[in-house]
């Protein structure tokens, strides 16, 4: 697994939590009562702002965004928005839940609309890559491969050596 540097790491917690905060409407517009996602993205902004690591709080929102997932099922958009949320946070502790957390907004936009998956997934995309650091951004949007399939989407995380 690939050693980012604390700064790198900050870097890509911001990141993922504007990420997942951009698809959290798509799980608050269906559940608008469940703050365990919008709680999650929350820890991960404090952390950034304050370099105060608790591991009980990260890994409890963490925990709680993917239990408001698994809660979500039957809808794919605010399930997979729950899932970005929870792999924000999570960065704080393993920097590559970052990637997680892209990957999970895009399937949510994607899910969101399938019928325009094609265009709205490769602007998210767009827009994921143009706020990532030029230091981080090939190396990180390399690994999430969107790829066209039977007019709609597949989004892959490659993972391997480094990850």
């Amino acid at each position: 697994m690939k050693k980012y540097s604390r700064q790198d790491q900050v870097l890509m917690a911001t990141w993922a939590a504007d990420c997942a905060e951009r698809v959290l409407p798509l799980f608050e517009k269906v559940y608008p009562e469940d703050d365990r996602p919008r709680s999650a993205i929350e820890a991960c902004r404090t952390w950034v702002q304050t370099g105060v690591f608790r591991m009980a709080e990260i890994r409890g929102a963490s925990l709680g965004a993917h239990a408001a997932a698994r809660d979500a099922k039957e809808n794919d958009a605010a399930c997979f928005a729950a899932r970005a949320a929870g792999q924000a946070v999570a960065t704080a502790h393993v920097p590559q839940h970052a990637y997680g957390a892209a990957y999970y907004a895009l399937k949510a936009v994607a899910a969101a609309d399938p019928a325009n998956a094609v265009v709205t997934v490769a602007a998210e995309w767009d827009w994921q890559a143009g706020r990532l650091p030029e230091g981080l951004r090939e190396e990180i949007m390399s690994r999430i491969v969107v790829q066209e399939r039977r007019g709609g989407v597949s989004v892959k995380l490659r993972k391997g050596e480094g990850f």
